[in-house]
């Protein structure tokens, strides 16, 4: 695979957040669905509990990694210098198990139910990630990339889901 977050990176980050909830979502959270990895990745996509977020950083900072962009509250990124990029992404949860994460427009939150944290598995070992349905979510309203495409071929393939490309 290219330079980026390999399966190793992501089990490594999870050991370091392993005190935090997180949850693997983007192309990661795909392939941890799948069960293997499918393509490269640049970075590595984590969701968490928002009032977790000044230890995660502590970790985060401790091991090297450093904010890249601050796109707050919606989603922040923070690099290493051998190339591994976290896109971290918080959620505010709710007395039912669902949560919210803020979006651009601030009436319109993007919504997690609470069925859609599951598990997954990369490199042989089970993950916290998100479902197939979120991952369909998220990707709708925008023109998808051939990544995107890929992605959602995996899923339509694996688990029969209607995708909207």
């Amino acid at each position: 695979m290219l330079a980026g977050v390999e399966g190793k990176d992501v089990l490594g980050i999870l050991d370091l957040l392993r005190d935090f909830d997180v949850w693997v979502g983007g192309g990661w959270g795909i392939d941890a669905l799948i069960g293997q990895q499918t393509r490269d990745h640049r970075d590595l996509d984590l969701m968490y509990r928002q009032e977790q977020e000044p230890g995660i950083l502590d970790a985060l900072t401790a091991a090297g990694f450093t904010e890249i962009l601050n796109w707050r509250p919606i989603r922040f990124v923070h690099a290493h210098e051998d190339s591994r990029e976290i896109d971290l992404h918080p959620l505010v949860f709710q007395p039912d198990g669902s949560a919210r994460q803020a979006s651009l427009q601030p009436d319109k939150p993007f919504v997690y139910p609470a069925d859609c944290f599951v598990t997954g598995v990369i490199d042989g070992r089970q993950v916290p990630c998100l479902s197939a349905e979120q991952q369909v979510y998220f990707h709708q309203g925008y023109e998808p990339s051939e990544r995107d495409r890929h992605d959602m071929a995996q899923l339509r393939q694996a688990f029969g889901i209607h995708t909207h490309f």
